[in-house]
């Protein structure tokens, strides 16, 4: 019998990048599980939280618990950000709450990001994806430092066929997105996303691949503004490419 997940759009590939949204489900299809979208989801509410507006994030974090709570299975999120937000932001977000509490981690517990699911829970590293050209990867920020996720994605990128697979310069250094830190602070932004791309460029990767939509989004307009042919990726992107 195929698993039943729950899928956790994010608002950035919901708003942005639907297609990526659809290739996410194609993946998970392919990989055996059957897809559910509770259409009450809004936003999971960790700009808000990032920024220092707690009453405005458990707003949206109590919405979110009571939209997954409706629904069994496990809660897949193709973002590292989002993930974490759930995993660790509503633990601490409800640390004081003796009624949210239990109900935030119970959700926490049946969260997962995208790779570690298919990798961790369903054991899957090849998903006969083919990609022609150099790769490589961008190691978001809460992807590896909030949920310690980076054998997951390298794991399911080296098994992509004709795809040659390098290793980026300085790959754990954030691009500079950061949400509200690219707003409230534009220059340093700016300086790491020119490393980055600086990194990229000397990779002679065809494509940049990583986890998270921000860092995509960031990624490819510094590339689009500096004239560079690489483009970011998802890596559902990646992954739903068969030849």
């Amino acid at each position: 019998m195929s698993p039943t997940v729950q899928l956790l759009i994010t608002c950035l590939l919901d708003t942005f990048y639907p297609q990526i949204g659809e290739s996410v489900v194609r993946v998970l299809q392919r990989a055996g599980a059957t897809v559910e979208f509770p259409t009450r989801q809004t936003c999971c509410g960790q700009p808000a939280f990032n920024a220092g507006l707690r009453q405005q994030a458990r707003q949206m974090a109590e919405h979110t618990i009571q939209t997954f709570e409706a629904v069994h299975g496990p809660v897949v999120v193709p973002s590292g950000s989002c993930a974490a937000m759930i995993r660790h932001g509503y633990p601490e977000l409800f640390a004081q709450d003796a009624h949210w509490l239990p109900r935030a981690v119970a959700l926490a517990e049946r969260t997962y990001e995208f790779t570690e699911y298919l990798v961790d829970i369903l054991g899957i590293t090849d998903l006969g994806s083919t990609f022609y050209g150099r790769i490589t990867y961008h190691a978001s920020c809460h992807l590896l430092r909030e949920l310690g996720i980076d054998r997951q994605p390298r794991t399911l990128l080296k098994a992509v066929r004709q795809a040659e697979f390098i290793e980026l310069g300085e790959a754990t250094d954030c691009c500079g997105f950061g949400g509200v830190f690219s707003v409230e602070h534009p220059e340093i932004s700016s300086a790491m996303l020119a490393r980055k791309i600086n990194h990229i460029e000397a990779s002679q990767a065809a494509a940049v691949i990583s986890c998270d939509a921000g860092c995509i989004m960031h990624i490819n307009a510094g590339l689009i503004r500096m004239r560079k042919k690489p483009r970011a990726l998802h890596i559902a992107q990646i992954l739903d490419t068969i030849m």
